[in-house]
């Protein structure tokens, strides 16, 4: 681990009760890390946007350390640390992201769960080494459009939201693999999630939905059986096709969608 000042080194300036907190991780081995820590923290020392140089960023409130503060406001300074590849924010109080995080070009991990947001800027779109957004537990009523721009995402939790509407620009993750979806208020699913063939992972469960679209057969890399790691549809008032059809696989769906072409065309 690199340090990027000495460890409980404190920081300059009117609260001399926070501290740099370096520590050694062997995750994010030879990366420049920094963890904030303080009992009367009351807001980011601005001093923290000028390490230029630091790659991974945490400022998430935590039960065993010492943060009792809540951000409300990320600073639009954050978009001066140009090397973070991994941004950690989940457990505040925030309301609204700057548009300045999409300045952070190298950013692969962002952790935004448990906050109360209900946009996100359209500049997150320009994240383009983005592999990981944990987005749970917040304000979103639909799947935000920047989202969809993300062609490295891999893995997407938006669950715990309202969200009711998922654009059928969803259709360009193609490299997602896993997307959680569970407790949100959606109806229905459009036909360009069957696109995404790389998913092994998609929760559904405790939504509103009664179909699922006609080409779910062409999501191959599901454990369509009992594997409830693979996919989730409990909570669910499903007709079509039903759970039995659902846990006969690919084959089983595609023939139950053409049964019923084949009754309507009767």
């Amino acid at each position: 681990m690199v340090a990027v000042t000495s460890p409980r080194r404190p920081c300059p300036g009117p609260d001399p009760l926070w501290r740099y907190l370096t520590e050694h991780d062997s995750k994010y081995e030879g990366k420049k890390k920094l963890k904030i820590s303080g009992r009367e923290l009351l807001s980011v020392p601005i001093q923290v946007f000028g390490l230029d140089q630091l790659q991974v960023l945490e400022m998430s409130p935590e039960q065993e350390s010492c943060l009792r503060y809540r951000m409300e406001l990320l600073p639009q300074e954050i978009g001066h640390l140009r090397n973070l590849t991994c941004l950690y924010v989940d457990s505040n109080k925030l309301k609204k992201i700057p548009t300045e995080i999409g300045t952070l070009s190298c950013l692969e991990r962002l952790t935004l769960s448990n906050n109360s947001l209900s946009l996100l800027p359209t500049e997150m779109g320009a994240l383009q080494r983005l592999h990981s957004l944990h987005l749970a537990n917040n304000s979103l009523t639909e799947l935000p459009a920047p989202l969809c721009q993300l062609r490295s995402l891999a893995f997407l939790d938006v669950s715990d939201n309202k969200i009711d509407t998922i654009p059928s620009s969803i259709r360009h993750l193609q490299k997602l693999e896993m997307l959680l979806l569970l407790f949100n208020s959606l109806e229905s699913l459009p036909e360009d999630v069957c696109l995404l063939r790389n998913l092994h992972t998609l929760w559904l469960g405790n939504n509103h939905l009664w179909s699922l679209p006609a080409t779910s057969g062409e999501l191959v890399n599901l454990d369509w059986g009992y594997n409830y790691c693979s996919r989730s549809f409990e909570g669910n008032p499903l007709e079509s096709p039903p759970p039995e059809v659902c846990s006969r696989g690919p084959e089983g769906i595609r023939d139950y969608f053409s049964s019923l072409c084949r009754i309507w065309r009767d």
